[in-house]
């Protein structure tokens, strides 16, 4: 019995689905065509070498960029080629490969942001204090996103002042204050001691266990295959690959392009 879909053909237990999504920059096709799946409640892992296309497609996905061709469907609704703030208005919420803190804000204030995006009373209303009531309720949500990251001793501390690893758990508390139903995590393990990799990697497996899906986007492979369900595999703007980490890691063709070449 196949299983039942919403109007836009997406089956229920995809969040998301990208149907033959392509993008051009002038002669070069940086994605060719890539089908891609997101169940709820999963971790999904997007891997390939540098030039891969994956960033360009994470892109699409997050409104950076407009894809070319093909459509981006998120939780039945079709959001290609949206602008990043109707994207994140949907529930989609991101990280970048390079903290976007503001390091001289606590870190309260900088999770803060991330539900101001969402909120009646916006980022402007709010650094102009014309709505008390709103900004009290939007503090205490970054409270508890901060709480639900094990950052509470951090929690008036400057969001500079803190080791790498911390910052990037700051900013998935900021993102998970926009209250997403997928968040999608670029390269969060780049930089990062051994340390600093588990405490992210249990963050994101209780997360898991909430009930949160994920999308990272990653080169650490020690690091992906054991939090991740599904992988996927790009490489020059194709998709390789996608199964289950152990399959992926006898795949002959990805030990070609990508796995045989990581130490």
């Amino acid at each position: 019995m196949s299983e039942p879909a919403t109007q836009n053909g997406q089956k229920r237990d995809d969040i998301l689905v990208a149907e033959k999504v392509r993008k051009e920059f002038g002669g070069l096709v940086a994605s060719n065509d890539v089908d891609f799946t997101i169940p709820r409640g999963s971790v999904v892992s997007l891997i390939g070498p540098n030039g891969a296309g994956k960033t360009t497609f994470f892109n699409m996905l997050t409104g950076v960029y407009k894809p070319t061709s093909g459509r981006i469907i998120f939780d039945g609704h079709d959001v290609t080629g949206k602008p990043p703030h109707a994207i994140t208005e949907r529930g989609i919420g991101r990280t970048f490969q390079h903290v976007k803190l503001i390091g001289s804000m606590s870190v309260l204030d900088n999770v803060a942001l991330g539900a101001y995006l969402r909120s009646e009373a916006g980022v402007l209303r709010a650094a102009l204090k014309l709505d008390r009531a709103e900004e009290a309720r939007i503090k205490a949500e970054a409270a508890r996103q901060i709480a639900r990251c094990r950052l509470d001793a951090h929690t008036f501390d400057a969001a500079g002042s803190l080791a790498l690893g911390r910052q990037r758990i700051v900013e998935i508390a900021r993102a998970l204050a926009a209250d997403p139903l997928l968040l999608l995590l670029d390269e969060p393990a780049a930089g990062l001691r051994y340390l600093e990799k588990q405490e992210l990697a249990a963050l994101l497996r209780s997360l898991r266990a909430d009930g949160m899906t994920i999308l990272l986007v990653e080169h650490d492979m020690d690091f992906v295959m054991g939090l991740t369900d599904r992988l996927v595999v790009m490489d020059f703007g194709e998709k390789l690959a996608e199964g289950l980490p152990a399959e992926i890691q006898k795949n002959p063709v990805v030990l070609e392009a990508y796995l045989g070449g990581v130490t």
